[in-house]
């Protein structure tokens, strides 16, 4: 789209927001608001209901494909009902800016609780990441722990406190899609590195082959004991308690190194990968 055709829809969206209410409209909030039954809310709530819609759509624009856009509609939906009965028509306020902002608030707050891990947690497992992908570029070998927290600008101790608390933040869904590079940059989900009894593709069990061995590569080139937490944890299905009788540290260091296995796994298949 051109610039002119970029102002053109800026304009056209503010001439929309600023369009008083048409005839019907202005009748269906005095309908209500004279007199409130059930028949004249749902007949409010109908009219609007698109609204929902719209707003769920912007937002799931930028949400993980494992969100369902349903679910948004759903938490939507209770915006709507509350900006319907704070609603005051009196006070020349166009109805549609007040109810964008509660229903696209009412999907947030539902979103995030729903979320089990706090955004600050996130945020510093994906610094962490970008951490250990500079260094290991930079310094051509792993880092220590010690040149992860002068890098990331905090203690030592910060950083050890800091994967305790990100030891669950590496469960990921099975649906969500990452990206690939190369020639022809495509999406693949972790499901489909699963491998399927029931069809056999060639060509797709090349590609879950060859994904394998990066990760087995990568796996290789971890710290020996990082590399012995993930080789017990993942493939002989012992527990982090187990683990840590094997390497004769407590369970809490055990999860400290698998934290660190997970991190530094991701930011080198993301550097290699390209997602």
């Amino acid at each position: 789209m051109t610039a002119k055709g970029t102002r053109k829809t800026g304009q056209a969206r503010r001439q929309a927001a600023t369009k008083k209410p048409d005839v019907d409209t202005v009748a269906l909030w005095a309908e209500y608001k004279r007199d409130p039954t059930p028949e004249a809310r749902e007949k409010v709530i109908l009219h609007y209901a698109p609204l929902v819609r719209y707003v769920a759509g912007r937002v799931s624009s930028g949400l993980p494909p494992s969100v369902e856009f349903g679910d948004l509609v759903s938490y939507g939906v209770f915006g709507l009902l509350d900006a319907i009965e704070k609603f005051d028509p009196e006070r020349g306020i166009k109805f549609e800016t007040y109810a964008i902002a509660r229903i696209k608030g009412a999907i947030i707050d539902e979103l995030r609780a729903e979320d089990w891990v706090p955004r600050s947690i996130r945020f510093k497992a994906r610094e962490i990441e970008r951490a250990y992908a500079a260094l290991e570029s930079e310094l051509m070998r792993i880092p220590t722990d010690d040149e992860v927290a002068r890098k990331l600008g905090i203690t030592l101790d910060e950083y050890l406190g800091l994967l305790s608390k990100m030891s669950f933040v590496s469960l990921v869904a099975l649906d969500e899609l990452w990206t690939v590079s190369g020639d022809k940059p495509d999406k693949i989900s972790l499901a489909d590195t699963v491998e399927d009894v029931k069809v056999k593709d060639p060509s797709k069990s090349y590609e879950i082959e060859e994904m394998k061995d990066i990760i087995a590569e990568a796996i290789n080139r971890l710290p020996e004991r990082e590399r012995i937490v993930v080789t017990l944890y993942y493939f002989e299905g012992l527990t982090m308690r187990e683990i840590g009788e094997v390497l004769q540290v407590t369970e809490s260091r055990v999860c400290q190194m698998h934290t660190k296995a997970i991190l530094r796994l991701r930011g080198r298949l993301g550097t290699t990968l390209g997602f």
